[in-house]
């Protein structure tokens, strides 16, 4: 499922029992907190059982299906089964002596413990663990927390329902359920009640007669859910730069039908702001890091995300991988490749996730400048404009003179916390100056 996905939900089973596959053909839907993608069976077969139904949780690596192979036949199936199928019932088995000693051993866990993947006979995800964890909910707590999920599981919408109704009247009855807590600890439960009080005591929104109440998809809420984290995380700067793109704007005018032509692929001028910018990050490095906790990651690796809109209005961010190993040809078919997947929903988790650095280009939409927020767990994003006619001052040997040039905004948003001014100003001066000194005559 890729780098950092540790297990995903099954959504939707594409195959049933008994049905015939061709290998690669797409056998079910799953999402993870990154992408909601097809697995594709690795063989030709029968799909002969499922082990994992639809909103089930499967760790990476663990088997959610057997698959019959052509020319095995039942005899081979029968032999083979026992070998896989016993898999989720060692793992029930595990999980159930898991809770029992949980159940055994919970006495009044404080709020600032970690959350158990399974608790009380109740699994809990990891964005679920996660939000419990920000909100200072211990497991005790959570544990009381009504589920509306598969077999009671706590989902975010049961979460955010409980928050919002307020949980200090909650908090007592929780502490109530473990006699042998004392009175500390249960002050110490109670105390983190406080904590989302900002959060509840936001405006009701009223809703009038012509109103349409639409509910955010899985995507729209996870992209929220990031967006916030983000503005919380980093200290937010912008830097702005006017680049000349006049030079990139007649090259490009000039090869892109026998770019085309040669190579099979249309060269936009999103690769060519990417080329740019991986060519600043090698002469600034330090604004191709991550920070975790005090500590400054310098990445060995340049991988450039692109913001790409979906037909549904949603946003992805597939990533360029080792974008500084790549020609300006490399770059093209790469981005052009992401784009068109995204756009079909054809990308894997691992093609977005590992990004460095972002690039988004709100020129797409007519915007001459943006301030766009920090992709965590990046430091920085730079928003390309649209590129636009204007008369400019132009120097010349004979003098000054007015002239129309092409030019565009780079609007280079930091997280102060390691990016200061100086850095942030200089690196995206430095990406218009590699525009700026465009090769007229560069070969395709």
């Amino acid at each position: 499922m890729g780098e950092s996905v540790a297990e995903a939900t099954v959504t939707n089973w594409l195959k049933n029992v008994g049905d015939a596959i061709d290998a690669e053909e797409s056998v079910v839907e799953v999402a993870t907190d990154k992408v909601d993608s097809e697995v594709p069976s690795p063989v030709s077969g029968t799909l002969v059982k499922i082990l994992v139904d639809v909103n089930g949780v499967a760790e990476v690596g663990s088997p959610i299906a057997i698959i019959e192979v052509e020319g095995e036949g039942s005899s081979s199936t029968a032999a083979a089964a026992p070998e896989v199928a016993p898999e989720p019932e060692i793992a029930a088995a595990e999980i159930e002596a898991q809770v029992a000693a949980a159940a055994a051993s919970i006495s009044a866990p404080e709020p600032s413990g970690p959350i158990a993947k399974n608790s009380n006979g109740r699994f809990y995800s990891p964005l679920v663990r996660s939000m419990a964890k920000e909100e200072g909910i211990g497991q005790s707590e959570l544990d009381q927390i009504p589920g509306s999920g598969k077999e009671g599981r706590v989902t975010k919408k049961d979460i955010v329902a409980y928050l919002e109704k307020g949980r200090t009247a909650s908090v007592p009855s929780a502490a109530n359920h473990t006699p042998t807590a004392s009175p500390a600890a249960a002050a110490t439960v109670a105390a983190p009640a406080s904590t989302p009080a900002p959060k509840a005591a936001t405006p009701a929104v009223k809703i009038g007669a012509g109103d349409e109440i639409i509910e955010m998809d899985r995507m729209r809420k996870l992209i929220a859910d990031h967006m916030v984290n983000s503005v919380q995380t980093s200290p937010h700067v912008t830097s702005f730069v006017e680049a000349d793109m006049t030079k990139v704007v007649l090259w490009r005018n000039r090869v892109k039908g026998e770019f085309q032509k040669k190579h099979g692929e249309k060269i936009t001028f999103t690769p060519i702001i990417m080329e740019a910018i991986v060519k600043a990050i090698q002469d600034f490095p330090m604004i191709n890091v991550s920070i975790d906790g005090t500590n400054i990651i310098k990445h060995g690796n340049i991988n450039v995300g692109m913001a790409a809109a979906l037909p549904s209005g949603n946003l992805i961010v597939p990533v360029v991988k080792n974008a500084d190993r790549l020609s300006l040809l490399g770059i093209t078919k790469a981005v052009n490749d992401l784009a068109n997947r995204a756009r079909n929903n054809q990308l894997k988790p691992d093609e977005i996730s590992g990004g460095t650095y972002t690039l988004t280009n709100v020129g797409t939409f007519g915007n001459v400048m943006g301030t766009p927020i920090i992709n965590q767990p990046q430091v920085a994003i730079m928003a390309a404009g649209a590129i636009v006619k204007k008369p400019a001052v132009v120097e010349t040997p004979e003098g000054d003179v007015i002239a129309v040039r092409h030019k565009m905004f780079l609007s280079h948003s930091y997280d102060h916390r390691v990016v200061d001014g100086a850095l942030g100003g200089m690196f995206v001066k430095r990406v218009a100056e590699y525009l700026e000194s465009w090769d007229l005559n560069r070969e395709i």
